[in-house]
């Protein structure tokens, strides 16, 4: 597992309670700033505050950031591979790798994929909920129906498309992470990473596949610089923090990009 790459800060637009035009205005900021990733999530309806208040969809804003931005790296946090055949979903993301490419050498886009929660959701745009371990179980095969499509798309990706899975469910995530993530992102604490850790890298015998390239991913969320610290000193390099409107606290943000650059120093 990657331990020894520079810390990165990825910050999740949540796309709830704010016009588009408040998104556009925090993507080019935030940018100018120096985060590294940015994210929003794939949900229709907000998660918390007014549940009938302003909300829009992901995949449609990930391609307007495609064309906006010119150095982050971007994604869901994470894609609900209940909402869109798999196929699709692979389309999709390849041609908004190819549009944030412009003139680049590769396209920055991470695909952050996930089996989905959220009831509502399914219930009021037509999905079946079915049961966590039936999400679960499709997205094991979806994932292996997107990694196909992408070698058929023509053109293809223009890089090996980097694949983000949430999660720390020991018997079908961190498998699911050990087949195909270049990326694990999770809640888990500090003292709980090496266990976690073992049981990637058991899956990973059994899948056949070399996990040195694994990045592990945290939430900074509610969380001070001690736990963050620890997180670092644990193999966490990827932490992301999320980011509500209309009154973006930028302050906070700063904080976190001075605490990763003392660590890349």
């Amino acid at each position: 597992m990657l331990f020894d790459t520079p810390v990165r800060l990825g910050v999740q637009i949540q796309p709830q309670h704010v016009q588009y035009s408040d998104i556009r205005d925090a993507v080019f900021r935030l940018e100018e700033m120096g985060v590294d990733v940015l994210f929003n999530w794939d949900h229709f309806f907000p998660l918390y505050g007014d549940p009938d208040g302003e909300h829009f969809e992901a995949w449609t804003m990930l391609s307007a950031w495609a064309e906006q931005t010119e150095r982050v790296e971007f994604g869901a946090l994470v894609n609900c591979n209940s909402y869109r055949n798999a196929d699709l979903q692979a389309d999709m993301a390849r041609t908004v790798d190819h549009i944030s490419k412009k003139g680049g050498d590769t396209g920055r886009f991470i695909f952050g994929t996930g089996s989905g929660w959220f009831q509502r959701d399914y219930d009021e745009y037509g999905y079946d909920f079915g049961t966590a371990g039936s999400r679960l179980n499709a997205l094991a095969a979806d994932l292996d129906r997107i990694v196909d499509r992408w070698g058929k798309l023509n053109p293809a990706p223009t890089r090996k498309i980097p694949v983000m899975i949430g999660g720390k469910g020991e018997q079908k995530t961190l498998r699911m992470v050990a087949r195909h993530a270049d990326i694990w992102h999770s809640f888990v604490t500090p003292d709980e990473l090496p266990h976690k850790f073992e049981v990637i890298e058991r899956w990973a015998e059994t899948e056949q596949r070399d996990l040195s390239g694994l990045v592990v991913s945290n939430e900074l969320k509610d969380r001070d610089e001690d736990v963050a610290d620890a997180l670092f000193d644990a193999g966490t390099r990827l932490f992301t923090l999320g980011f509500s409107g209309p009154e973006w606290d930028y302050s906070l943000v700063e904080r976190w990009l001075r605490w990763r650059d003392s660590k890349n120093a």
